[in-house]
């Protein structure tokens, strides 16, 4: 039986989250496979990095399959090629869990566009669109956070520890299906492609956002994937459900925090730019100190701060994208930088190769130096680069001041023609004043 009109949009929230869960349950197995087998720490981190290499063809293709064949069909597909890769996860051998997260970050990629732009036009024109976003903003954080949750809580207290863990999530996606099977296409008619560079050729995108691009995904990623394993001998018998734990804590940190980066942007400076990658430095430190001392702790508090200067760097990049995007082509500008965000996955990568050379404590002081001189180079462009009369502001009631919110909420943006409108840019207040922020 279809779903009512006032709560069709809830199976669409699922469909969002439990893209996410699939996302983000490695999290918690990578412990589990580190106690289990004897792949080598590079090998984990390899396969981590490796859903970057699927995530970004979803990112960038999920709203061209959306609007081509539908936000239904494409977000059925993707939950069905993410249930395969959950189940082939569960086949616990090395080229297998490689597979299984090539498929699903190409899966989650395509979810977090089509899946996003559905629920919020499921929500229907009577809701506002702040509370739209916050439902996408809240599926997406719950998903995250539920899936390295639930992934180590089943790997801790039940047997098969590598996998039950993907099957738990495949019978998820299964019943999500069931529940969206009776939701209908709500693809508007007509469109026009957009210009789909159309911010990341401004001058402020080089020299304002894409340095703090990496600072998103790294930060989160340095925070539940790098530092739990380097405390497990502190948490004997119970390192899957602490790893899951800090993961849920840094990606719940970060939900709350975007808010924040709407408070303090400003159409004037990087103020919100610049705050967040302080913060993320602060927790490079203090992950540093925590890794120094094997602290637990310490790590939880680095994961914390770190968490926060994700949701802050994540918020603040998207406000920008929103200023120098024309109302033509916004979310699939931002689907671009959220591209470019999602480099900070090579973190674990990067810092499990260099291991052999330093120590971890004086890895994440490094991260933290580069991060300085990135801080830097915002800084002295911080009040460049302003956008000009050819990114025309929208009225600051318009509907399209949600997107940069909607944006927040998730890995990836809604594309240009799957929204209900484009990203705008409003007046140029001291900051942004989004109501769902206040």
């Amino acid at each position: 039986m279809p779903p009512s009109r006032t709560a069709r949009w809830l199976p669409a929230a699922a469909a969002v989250a439990v893209a996410a869960w699939g996302a983000n349950q490695f999290t918690a197995l990578a412990t589990v496979y580190r106690a289990h087998t004897d792949w080598s720490a590079l090998s984990l981190a390899a396969m981590f990095s490796v859903y970057l290499v699927g995530l970004v063809p979803g990112l960038l293709l999920g709203g061209p399959a959306a609007d081509r064949y539908g936000r239904r069909r494409t977000v059925r597909a993707a939950l069905g090629l993410s249930a395969a890769a959950s189940v082939v996860l569960a086949l616990a051998d090395e080229p297998s869990v490689y597979a299984a997260r090539l498929a699903t970050g190409f899966a989650a990629g395509l979810v977090f566009l089509a899946g996003t732009t559905w629920l919020r036009e499921l929500s229907g024109p009577a809701v506002p669109p702040e509370q739209g976003a916050r439902r996408a903003m809240y599926a997406t954080g719950t998903g995250f956070a539920a899936g390295a949750l639930a992934s180590g809580v089943i790997a801790e207290w039940l047997p098969g520890p590598m996998v039950l863990p993907g099957l738990a999530h495949a019978l998820g996606c299964l019943l999500v299906l069931r529940a969206t099977r009776g939701l209908p296409e709500t693809i508007p008619a007509g469109g026009t492609p957009p210009c789909r560079t159309a911010a990341v050729r401004h001058p402020r995108f080089r020299y304002v956002v894409l340095p703090a691009s990496p600072a998103v995904l790294g930060a989160a990623t340095v925070a539940y994937v790098v530092l739990p394993p380097l405390v497990a001998d502190r948490v004997p018998g119970y390192a899957p459900l602490f790893s899951g734990l800090v993961a849920a804590l840094t990606l719940a940190t970060g939900v709350i925090a975007q808010p924040f980066a709407a408070r303090l942007d400003d159409a004037d400076s990087a103020r919100a730019t610049l705050t967040a990658m302080a913060t993320v430095i602060a927790g490079l430190l203090l992950g540093a100190l925590a890794a120094d001392r094997d602290s637990v702790g310490l790590v939880v508090a680095a994961a914390v701060v770190l968490g926060t200067g994700y949701g802050l760097t994540l918020g603040a990049g998207l406000h920008e994208v929103e200023r120098l995007t024309p109302r033509s082509s916004g979310p699939t500008s931002a689907s671009l930088y959220q591209s470019t965000t999602s480099s900070g996955f090579l973190t674990p990568l990067l810092l499990a190769g260099t291991a052999g050379h330093a120590s971890y404590p004086a890895l994440l002081a490094g991260m933290a130096a580069v991060g300085l001189l990135c801080l830097a180079v915002t800084a002295t462009h911080s009040r460049r680069h302003l956008p000009g009369p050819d990114h025309p502001p929208a009225h600051p009631d318009h509907p399209t001041r949600e997107d940069a919110s909607t944006e927040s909420a998730r890995i990836g943006p809604t594309p240009s023609r799957t929204g209900p409108t484009p990203l705008s840019v409003g007046p140029t207040p001291p900051r942004s004043r989004r109501p769902w922020a206040e």
